[in-house]
């Protein structure tokens, strides 16, 4: 017993002084195996791993692990950013609900006589042409080279913005475009044209929206009516009128190609101004179209063998001064225009282009010779319908309609009115006036080549325009009659009643000018100018239709044969003589202003008249012109090709039964008879003036 209890205490005190941990005994030490008496893991006869091998695995799970997480990390605050970003984008946007497509500003499809296309206008330039009338490669030709991906994508393209960018950098900043045509939808319809991050991030929202709210096919169609062409063409009925002539339904393939290559950089490549920088474009939109099956190799080869040409339109830059005008007058007969309309004139594309031509040409000629910068030109039938107007030398360089818009004094042009004034006053082509120095208060009106001829015919005064004479039946009618006589016949400018204005001194038109000698052409009615003879709406629907007027008999027909007979003599024998227009009987009048500024010439026929103005727009003199001289070419020019192929007819009342002797006569009174001796207003000379005076300006 005293050895157990011995035994029990030696255990007892092993066990107290036996204070040591074991590794079981730690939290998260490691267990025991089943069947281990307490010997420790190191006491175990399995080898142990290499302390430093299990280390270097460590690091390289744990390094691994990190990357993941930061990219992870990063990967969510991306997330967030571009949320953010958006929202952003957003909030600086109208309010989503708003952003309807804006309604398609209206165009004006500008129509000659012979139904071909003149011009355009208005902030779009054709007609809009649904996708579905086009013919089926147009549409592809532009998803070809701008779009690839158009049917895939959902308004932005991550490839084409990563190819872009890769192309700008290995082209060292020539910059390549990255939108979809989405895209460029997007910023035509509702942002600017600025380059700028944050437009780049508005237009790439729009650009969601637009996918989500429309399908492919309406975006293609809004895209193809909208995007500009150059030359200040929008939409793709507007760029095939401006280029080729056509409507977009009758493209071809080479047309349809170098239009698709005209938007990546509209002024640049325009066919018109760089034909070889568009045909090339056009070539690589038909490899593009060819390399995606859009086309097969064939059409390929036969559109790269017959290359598109844009035409050269007929009458050149001079049609876009009767566009302005027409522009002008649709507004007065509709109103302002909110929608599509077409505009059939009564301009004739051959008589406009020959218009064009025979002022161009003697400019060119003699223009810097005489110091002629500038002229119009306005031709129209005898009742009023206007088949041509130029308004100037060159369009593009100034756009100022100087036939209808400028005012300038006509000279000697003005005296028919003085004439028919005479005559409806009972003087007769026969009546002898004195061609002597005349004195009006100071005023001592002289001849162009300073001579004086004496008594002679009215006929005679008026084809060589003798300024003398023309004064004297001023002063002896009354300078408010030849005014009257002068509005009745369609002149609108403001006419200043007084002795000069035998001398048209008082400025008026071109277009005023030509209407009122339209009256001696057609026998005495008055008329009034037109252009428009139909307004149509997109849908068909006649806005407007000219009617035909009949504004009534305004000169006896009488006066009308007698003055036809009288003008006809200045191209026979007078200022006009070296008009030419064989076979036809002509009429017409010339006027010269002092110090040569301007030159004018006005004639006609039963056909068609003309009037030609040239001078500088400065009022700067030129090198002695007259109205004889280079209008008188000029009239000549253009009246022979209008009256190419016409069948010629006579002038209203030629003659009338009365034929000018041509020679003088003894002085007649107002009634054209025999003299009245003691009568002063028939004595001629200074008598004739101190009497005029004596009633004019109240001299006793």
């Amino acid at each position: 017993m005293a050895k157990g209890q011995a035994s029990k205490k030696r255990d007892s005190g092993a066990g107290l002084l036996d204070l040591r941990l074991r590794p079981t005994d730690r939290v998260g030490g490691t267990s025991r195996s089943r069947g281990e008496s307490g010997r420790h893991r190191h006491d175990s006869d399995t080898p142990a791993k290499k302390p430093g091998k299990k280390r270097g695995g460590g690091r390289r799970h744990s390094r691994i692990g990190r990357v993941v997480y930061w990219f992870a990390v990063l990967a969510l605050w991306a997330i967030i950013a571009a949320i953010g970003l958006l929202v952003w984008v957003g909030i600086h946007l109208p309010p989503i609900q708003s952003l309807e497509i804006p309604k398609r500003p209206p165009s004006v499809l500008i129509l000659g006589a012979n139904g071909a296309t003149l011009a355009t206008r208005g902030d779009m330039g054709g007609a809009e042409v649904p996708l579905r009338d086009l013919p089926d490669y147009a549409p592809k030709a532009f998803v070809a080279i701008e779009d690839r991906r158009f049917y895939s994508h959902h308004g932005i393209d991550p490839f084409g913005i990563l190819r872009a960018g890769i192309r700008d950098v290995l082209r060292r900043g020539r910059a390549e475009g990255g939108s979809t045509l989405t895209q460029q939808l997007a910023k035509n319809l509702f942002l600017t044209q600025e380059r700028t991050v944050t437009r780049k991030l508005q237009e790439a929202v729009l650009a969601l929206w637009l996918e989500h709210k429309f399908s492919k096919a309406q975006i293609l169609d809004l895209y193809l009516n909208r995007v500009y062409f150059g030359s200040g063409a929008y939409g793709i009925e507007g760029a095939a009128q401006r280029y080729f002539g056509k409507s977009a339904r009758q493209l071809t393939l080479p047309e349809a190609a170098m239009l698709a290559g005209l938007v990546q950089s509209p002024s640049r490549l325009a066919p018109n101004r760089n034909p070889e920088g568009a045909e090339h474009r056009a070539s690589l939109v038909i490899a593009a179209m060819a390399e995606q099956n859009m086309i097969s190799d064939e059409a390929a080869k036969r559109a790269l063998a017959n290359p598109a040409h844009a035409i050269r339109p007929s009458g050149g830059g001079s049609f876009n001064y009767v566009a302005d005008w027409v522009m002008d007058a649709v507004d007065d007969l509709i109103g302002q225009v909110d929608q599509d309309v077409t505009v059939d004139t009564t301009i004739e594309p051959a008589l406009q282009t020959a218009a064009e031509q025979s002022l161009d040409d003697a400019l060119a000629q003699k223009g810097d010779k005489l110091n002629i910068s500038q002229g119009a030109l306005v031709a129209m039938t005898p009742d009023g319908v206007v088949r041509a107007l130029v308004g100037g030398r060159n369009y593009a360089d100034s756009q100022y309609n100087r036939a209808i818009d400028a005012r300038r004094q006509p000279g000697s042009s003005f005296k028919p009115f003085v004439y028919l004034t005479a005559l409806e006053h009972g003087l007769t082509p026969d009546t002898i006036r004195e061609d002597a120095p005349i004195s009006v208060k100071g005023w001592k009106p002289e001849n162009y080549e300073r001579e004086y001829l004496g008594p002679v015919t009215l006929t005679q005064a008026l084809a060589n325009s003798l300024n003398t004479v023309a004064v004297r039946l001023t002063l002896e009618l009354g300078p408010n009659a030849v005014t009257r006589t002068a509005y009745r016949l369609g002149i609108e400018s403001k006419l200043e009643p007084n002795a000069s204005i035998a001398l048209g001194t008082s400025e008026v038109s071109v277009l005023e000018m030509v209407s009122a000698y339209s009256t001696f052409a057609n026998g005495g009615f008055a008329i009034s100018p037109h252009v428009i003879e139909r307004i149509k709406g997109a849908d068909g629907k006649i806005l407007y239709a000219r009617t035909p007027q009949t504004l009534g008999r305004i000169v006896d027909p009488r006066y009308i044969g007698m003055m036809n007979t009288m003008m006809h003599e200045t191209l026979v024998s007078g200022t006009a003589r070296h008009a030419d227009l064989p076979g036809w009987q002509a009429a017409g009048k010339t006027g010269t202003t002092e110090d040569f500024r301007d030159a004018w010439f006005i004639g006609y026929t039963s056909h068609l008249v003309a009037g030609i103005w040239l001078g500088n727009d400065d009022n700067s003199p030129t090198k002695k012109a007259t109205g004889g001289s280079l209008p008188v070419d000029i009239w000549s020019r253009f009246m022979k090709a209008a009256h190419q192929g016409v069948t010629p007819t006579p002038l209203p009342g030629f003659g009338n039964g009365w034929v000018s002797s041509g020679a003088p006569t003894p002085p007649q009174g107002l009634d054209g008879g025999a003299p009245v001796n003691n009568n002063p207003r028939d004595s001629g000379g200074g008598t004739l003036d101190s009497w005029l005076l004596d009633k004019l300006f109240g001299r006793h």
